[in-house]
């Protein structure tokens, strides 16, 4: 039966482009084994496991997959992993402790959230150094790039706001009050919304980007941590209740909880839309969501504390 199960899980999975069929890999952060897990979503398995250290925590992948950058708090650094190797290509010292981390679309830059400093550190992706320092809010967590790269979005955690920063000037322009304790950030696919993930008050807030304003919160479970898009919905995982809450980006009113592992944190959409990817911290699995039914329909094993803090998915060929 579990055969049969993984089976239909694979087939699910499998995705079509223009040019034919395609997959997708999950780079999973195990914050507590202190490794990279790198999952085949179109198996349901595990591919190979990097060794990180420094507790890392969250990750992204280049638009172009062939890097996945990788942050460690306790190490106060940022791993390089070449993906296609599966293998650490270098590590890059940052100081403070890094968490949140982006890369620019183009694939040129990388932007990393330092909780300790109110600050965003820059890195140049050719050198593999850091060329700067952006001042933020206090305890930057979340990350995120517009579309077409001309803005960085701060979550910042402890100031109950959000900082907006002009990606060319490398300065803060505006910052955008929202609920308690904002975590994860998520732009949509236009650049013209964002929404944050509120610990604190228990709920999202959605922010219209070219007026630099809240223009709504949405109710959401325990905790929230991270918010992924796709079909006209939102969803978010609520560590403290175990669940995925899903709401309208239309009406912003709250449509379902889906039941998911102990602790969810990271959640990502897959490149059709059709699947949501989450790690659950406590279960030590990612469950995976039919984003048109609102159901679990897998489970895959991870390391100890799967965080995936960021856009952790990436397409192969």
């Amino acid at each position: 039966m579990r055969a049969l199960v993984l089976a239909a899980l694979a087939a699910s999975l499998c995705l079509v482009g223009p040019g034919g069929t395609f997959a997708e890999e999950a780079f999973v952060t195990n914050q507590l084994s202190e490794d990279l897990m790198v999952v085949d979503l179109t198996t349901s398995r595990s591919v190979v496991t990097i060794p990180i250290g420094g507790k890392p925590a969250g990750v992204a992948v280049s638009a172009d997959g062939r890097f996945a950058y990788v942050t460690s708090p306790e190490a106060k650094a940022v791993t390089v992993v070449d993906a296609a190797a599966r293998q650490v290509a270098a590590r890059i010292v940052v100081g403070g402790g890094p968490l949140g981390i982006a890369v620019a679309p183009d694939g040129r830059t990388v932007y990393v959230a330092d909780w300790y400093a109110a600050a965003v550190r820059v890195i140049d992706t050719a050198s593999r150094s850091v060329t700067a320092s952006i001042a933020v809010g206090t305890s930057p967590s979340g990350l995120a790039v517009t579309p077409d790269g001309k803005l960085l979005l701060s979550a910042d955690r402890d100031d109950d706001s959000v900082s907006v920063v002009d990606t060319a000037m490398r300065q803060r322009r505006a910052m955008i009050n929202v609920g308690t304790r904002p975590f994860g950030v998520t732009i949509d696919a236009d650049g013209t919304r964002a929404y944050t993930a509120n610990v604190g008050s228990d709920d999202v807030s959605v922010i219209d980007i070219a007026e630099a304003r809240e223009i709504g919160r949405v109710p959401v479970g325990m905790r929230p941590y991270a918010v992924a898009l796709t079909a006209g919905r939102g969803f978010v995982t609520d560590q403290y209740g175990g669940t995925v809450s899903v709401f309208d980006l239309a009406s912003l009113k709250p449509i379902k909880r889906i039941t998911v592992g102990d602790y969810p944190e990271g959640i990502a959409v897959t490149a059709d839309g059709k699947r949501i990817i989450v790690a659950c911290w406590e279960s030590n699995t990612l469950n995976i969501i039919d984003a048109s039914e609102l159901k679990v329909i897998g489970e895959i094993k991870t390391g100890d504390g799967p965080r995936a803090f960021g856009a952790f998915l990436r397409r192969t060929e």
